[in-house]
């Protein structure tokens, strides 16, 4: 069943000159039910931009289009009321850097309690059924753990405390913003692996943004792969990276090492990521495309199915695939 349904998502900033510009454009994909959907791209793709779109969390000058499909229901169209109703219980969101997300000023308990104060439950109630929140997601000691701030957590432990905040409202979404960036690899595989524990517990779909294919790869069901505020390429995971049809995706496959093949050295990107608020003519990857033609320097591509469940945006897809 499908709980999330994107179409034509556009958000709007105003740049420097006063106009509105598109930082995503267009975008459109779906997150069903016990499944996870990841985000991909290089900084200023407008993963984060469109995850926010999501929650309803955008800057007060941001405008946004399209569609916001949630179990049914159009969240664009949504009164403020109701999309708050959603936000936080329906839909939670864990962000990437918890010490800047969680309150510094209250303890670690009393901030995952808040949210269930807010369902009816007592004082001790909800204290209790934080500290067991903070059990469940690994957190050890979770009594004492409970009565430290967020200063007083590891990084590690300050994620876990991050997620169990987006768990206590119960949701049946979650969106994760580069949720292991900024973890050593040892905590990161930790996280990854209690996101996918609690995904089998409770089926708990989600929408998973990072920059790391190799993350991407090991917990996400279906991709979207974005470039400048669009879809470049999307489809099942899987699929899109054994055999990715647009260059922008090959491009950032060659790009991480390999581990198994030592011997072949990862391709860095050329050049320097398309600027939303000053995009090329034509496709906005063409400057640094390999096989670029003139065409891509005047038309831009439109997103269209190659074959089932597979889209990109690219005059010659599949050609170097």
């Amino acid at each position: 069943m499908t709980l999330l349904d994107v179409r034509e998502l556009s958000v709007l900033l105003p740049a420097r000159s006063g106009q509105a510009v598109p930082v995503v454009e267009g975008v459109s994909f779906e997150v069903r039910s016990g499944s996870v959907t990841g985000l991909i791209g290089e900084s200023g793709s407008g993963k984060t931009m469109t995850a926010m779109a999501v929650l309803g969390l955008l800057p007060e000058e941001a405008s946004c289009s399209g569609e916001l499909w949630w179990a049914g229901e159009d969240m664009l169209a949504a009164t403020p009321a109701r999309r708050r109703a959603v936000r936080g219980h329906e839909i939670s969101m864990i962000f990437q850097d918890p010490l800047a997300a969680l309150n510094p000023s209250q303890t670690i308990g009393r901030q995952v309690s808040e949210i269930l104060r807010r369902g009816g439950a007592s004082r001790s109630e909800a204290l209790a059924s934080a500290q067991a929140l903070l059990e469940r997601v690994g957190v050890p000691d979770p009594g004492r753990r409970a009565r430290q701030y967020p200063h007083q957590l590891s990084g590690g432990l300050r994620q876990r405390a991050m997620i169990a905040l987006a768990l206590a409202g119960e949701p049946r979404l979650l969106l994760a913003d580069e949720p292991t960036t900024a973890l050593d690899v040892t905590v990161q595989s930790r996280v990854l692996r209690l996101l996918a524990r609690l995904r089998e517990e409770s089926g708990l779909a989600m929408l998973f943004v990072s920059h790391d294919l190799r993350v991407i790869a090991h917990v996400a069901d279906e991709v979207v792969v974005m470039y400048a505020g669009r879809v470049a390429e999307s489809g099942p995971a899987r699929e899109v990276f054994r055999a990715p049809h647009h260059p922008y995706t090959r491009a950032l496959l060659a790009s991480v090492p390999s581990v198994r093949a030592k011997s072949v050295p990862a391709e860095p990107l050329p050049g320097t990521p398309a600027n939303p608020f000053d995009r090329p003519p034509g496709c906005p990857f063409h400057p640094r495309c390999p096989i670029a033609r003139q065409v891509c320097t005047q038309e831009r591509p439109e997103v269209r199915s190659l074959t089932t469940g597979r889209r990109t945006a690219c005059h010659f897809a599949k050609e170097g695939s």
